[in-house]
């Protein structure tokens, strides 16, 4: 339950991120969040020994951290020449490098093995308590609810950007609101998908996309592929135990993908075939077609010029009949 609701809300806010070009933040944000993980649970430890593992202190360094990541994006990004594909590919290096560094003094700790922070990693939905369930239910039921208030200005905001800006909407406020569901529904997979969140916010929308042209429906079908591809995967990983919860959640979202791919219904790879197949027959027949006609006036032009000959030569022939008769 836990899976399939942080798989339907990745799934609304990937779309958007989605058309904003943007999807790979929540990569950014999956790897960053690592060393806020590491460093709550130090925290916590050293103010209460065994108290290091709570899942809402984790969470918030993790979401401090995921926000900071973004923030030193936004700043590269603003106030650089690099590019943004090189602002997000150096963020998650620093970022990531120092989350694993961290990993590692965290393992000295007596506490640390028991920990189970690896699972913030690869993710394991086995490790998830009641408690955690809930949490991550009313944080997604928060960024559905987020998202539907703001439908409109999000599909201004991925769609015209300039057009919002000269209109006087706060475009920078909707990039940060867009960019904080991003950081919350990413921080809230983390324990069950761990870094390879971002393909639960990349692949149910992208699959949507061969399906529809409109955005709410879109939005809907992100939703509901999302929450299958989590739902489905974490049953796999509990009835086949060697299959880590994470990848086996990304694998079925994969799978989702490659079937939209083949069949989706606007931009499916059969059905363009089909529509490919279908003009060129059309384009045939109309060949054909132009190829008997040309035929048929070409006959038609040479008995017409035959029948103007014959019409020419009669009173010739006429006259020379009636002389040879007198």
């Amino acid at each position: 339950m836990g899976t399939m609701l942080l798989g339907a809300s990745a799934g609304v806010v990937g779309t958007f991120m989605l058309l904003r070009r943007q999807a790979l933040v929540g990569d950014v944000v999956s790897h960053a969040a690592l060393p806020g993980v590491a460093v709550a649970f130090l925290l916590g430890e050293v103010v209460s020994p065994g108290s290091g593992r709570s899942f809402g202190r984790l969470l918030l360094g993790a979401s401090a951290a995921g926000f900071l990541a973004v923030g030193a994006m936004s700043l590269i990004r603003r106030w650089s020449n690099i590019k943004p594909d090189a602002a997000l590919a150096t963020v998650l290096g620093v970022f990531f490098g120092g989350g694993a560094v961290l990993f590692k003094a965290v393992q000295k700790i007596p506490s640390g093995n028991q920990a189970g922070l690896q699972h913030f990693i690869l993710g394991s939905a086995s490790t998830m308590t009641t408690g955690d369930v809930w949490l991550i239910a009313e944080v997604a039921v928060v960024i559905v609810l987020l998202v539907g208030v703001l439908f409109k200005e999000l599909e201004l905001l991925a769609f015209d950007e300039d057009f919002a800006r000269t209109q006087g909407w706060p475009v920078v406020g909707l990039d940060l609101a867009l960019l904080s569901l991003v950081v919350a529904v990413t921080v809230i997979g983390l324990q069950s998908v761990g870094v390879l969140m971002v393909a639960l916010l990349i692949a149910p929308p992208t699959a949507a996309r061969f399906w529809t042209e409109k955005l709410g429906t879109m939005t809907w079908l992100a939703a509901g592929f999302g929450a299958a591809s989590a739902a489905s995967g974490t049953l796999l990983s509990a009835l086949f135990p060697q299959m880590a919860g994470g990848p086996t959640i990304v694998m079925m979202g994969s799978f989702v993908f490659l079937f939209s791919l083949l069949f989706g219904k606007e931009r499916g790879l059969v059905g363009r075939w089909l529509i490919q197949r279908e003009v060129q027959r059309r384009i045939g027949r109309h060949d054909l077609l132009r190829a008997f006609y040309e035929v048929v006036e070409t006959q038609a032009a040479y008995v017409g010029a035959l029948a103007a000959d014959q019409l020419t030569a009669w009173p010739v022939k006429f006259l020379d009949l009636q002389s040879n008769r007198a």
